[in-house]
């Protein structure tokens, strides 16, 4: 995404928040273990099934080799919703960050989908350009978030973990 890129305040607007959204083979409640857990999504491209994970009050703290992730839980209703507030990032130790929600949606034909919905960029910076930098990684990265999410809760329900 060029920087020099001028954008109208309508097209910031709808650059304000990424979705997607996945289909999983497992039950509702196999998929909420997962994404009931702060920053699961913050690792090298595979979930971690023991994540370094520590609590500093109550902002749950992520380590990977990139660095420490901050969030702090905002809402959980079992099995369909999870939120949390992205407090801090390797590059960006600011806060509050952009909300991330997930939802778990049966489907007919079996299994769920799982939907994310990251918003708040504009928060982040008074500048579009430093925002919409953040946000072009984390665009590219929820495609291959959800499908370590998949991957990792499709091989738990077949090992019967």
């Amino acid at each position: 995404m060029e920087d020099d890129v001028a954008y109208t305040d309508a097209e910031l607007a709808a650059l304000d928040s990424i979705s997607r959204e996945i289909d999983i083979d497992a039950p509702a409640e196999r998929v909420w273990e997962l994404i009931s857990r702060p920053g699961w999504w913050a690792n090298d491209g595979a979930v971690e099934a023991e994540p370094d994970l520590r609590y500093e009050d109550e902002v749950a703290v992520v380590t990977d080799s990139t660095g420490e992730y901050r969030f702090r839980t905002v809402a959980l209703d079992e099995p369909r919703y999870a939120a949390f507030r992205w407090l801090g990032t390797p590059s960006r130790n600011s806060s509050p960050g952009t909300l991330v929600e997930f939802w778990v949606r049966d489907r007919p034909q079996g299994g769920v989908t799982l939907r994310v919905l990251e918003s708040g960029f504009s928060g982040l910076s008074e500048d579009p350009a430093v925002w919409l930098r953040e946000r072009a990684g984390n665009d590219r990265g929820w495609t291959f978030e959800l499908a370590a999410a998949k991957e990792f809760v499709e091989s738990r329900a077949t090992s019967g973990s």
